[in-house]
């Protein structure tokens, strides 16, 4: 058991915060475990790419550096910000200096030995922080970066329905909501984790706190520099996207028929709010497109919309599930 011990400065100061290289790592886990499964079967969709980039790159190296519980920090660099990109990520990673990797990588390895020569070899080099550097941005581009809108979107729906929560009920409200082992015991918080037993001071420096979908369905704590003190948690949603199956090709055909195909995309994504901004993002459509689309769905009486600080969200009415499970 983990436990924060926090103040009201603390949850003054505590923020979110998105991280790409996170979830690249968390992905990269994955593809390289057996019992580790990808939903809506990315894994056969991403295999052939990710064979070709562990013969092509330094790929093997990064996945020896990306243990379950003790990773490397040099490549998942702490996040700023909700506006941080894979580009900030992948500056922060090159300008590592190499006693930083080499006292990291010293690290894992007193964990657990690298036997593979090849992998020993690029652990070993003095390019070692450009050769890791140059794998992680071909896994981004070939792996994450065609699914990352979406992603990102459903991180974002996260965030914005916590800040509601804050507003209305307190932010010990909305971190207790994140998972049903979370409590607030004392003035702190505790995590249930059983491979840390131990307290956690915030200092007065607050909690980051970073939604995730591809560490799902754990949750991840970070109290050691380089990283704030921080909790990586399953954004909202994300246990929809990994439980749920696609419409089958009858009921998309049959919503696209009745509504259209755009219209009838949006209507199946949103059984979870979602902003034009989100949704834009996500299903790759001009935000022009999705206002318009929105609005006749909202006519229509199969989308509600409520606003969230400065933010609209859209989601579906009972018509509009009704009508899903109709065209089922």
């Amino acid at each position: 058991m983990l436990h924060y011990a926090a103040t009201a400065d603390d949850l003054l100061r505590s923020r979110f915060a998105l991280s790409p290289a996170f979830e690249l790592n968390g992905l990269l886990r994955r593809l390289g475990r057996d019992d580790a499964p990808l939903p809506d079967g990315w894994a056969a969709r991403l295999a052939p790419a990710f064979a070709r980039l562990r013969r092509e790159t330094a790929l093997d190296a990064v996945l020896a550096l990306c243990t379950g519980s003790a990773g490397a920090n040099f490549i998942a660099p702490p996040p700023r910000g909700l506006a941080q990109t894979w580009a900030d990520d992948l500056r922060a990673v090159r300008a590592t200096p190499l006693s930083v990797a080499r006292a990291e990588i010293g690290r894992l390895e007193r964990r657990a030995p690298v036997r593979t020569p090849r992998v020993r070899e690029l652990l070993d080099s003095d390019d070692v922080v450009h050769l890791i550097g140059d794998a992680l941005d071909r896994a981004w581009n070939d792996l994450l970066a065609y699914d990352w809108p979406r992603l990102r979107a459903i991180c974002e729906r996260d965030v914005v329905h916590r800040v509601g929560v804050i507003g209305e009920r307190g932010w010990q409200e909305a971190i207790a909501g994140l998972d049903q082992g979370l409590a607030w015991s004392g003035p702190g918080l505790r995590v249930p984790l059983r491979s840390e037993n131990r307290v956690v001071d915030l200092s007065g420096e607050g909690l980051l706190m970073v939604p995730s979908v591809l560490l799902w369905p754990g949750m991840a704590v970070f109290y050691d520099e380089p990283w704030p003190k921080a909790l990586v948690y399953p954004a909202r949603g994300t246990a929809a996207l990994w439980e749920r199956t696609a419409p089958s090709p009858d009921v998309q055909a049959t919503l696209a028929a009745l509504l259209g195909r755009s219209r009838a995309r949006l209507l199946t994504e949103l059984g979870t709010p979602a902003s034009t901004t989100q949704l834009s993002r996500g299903l790759g459509m001009a935000p022009g497109a999705v206002g318009d689309h929105l609005a006749v769905l909202r006519a229509s009486g199969l989308l509600t919309r409520a606003r969230a600080g400065r933010t609209v969200l859209y989601r579906r009415t009972a018509l509009g599930d009704a009508l899903i499970e109709g065209a089922g």
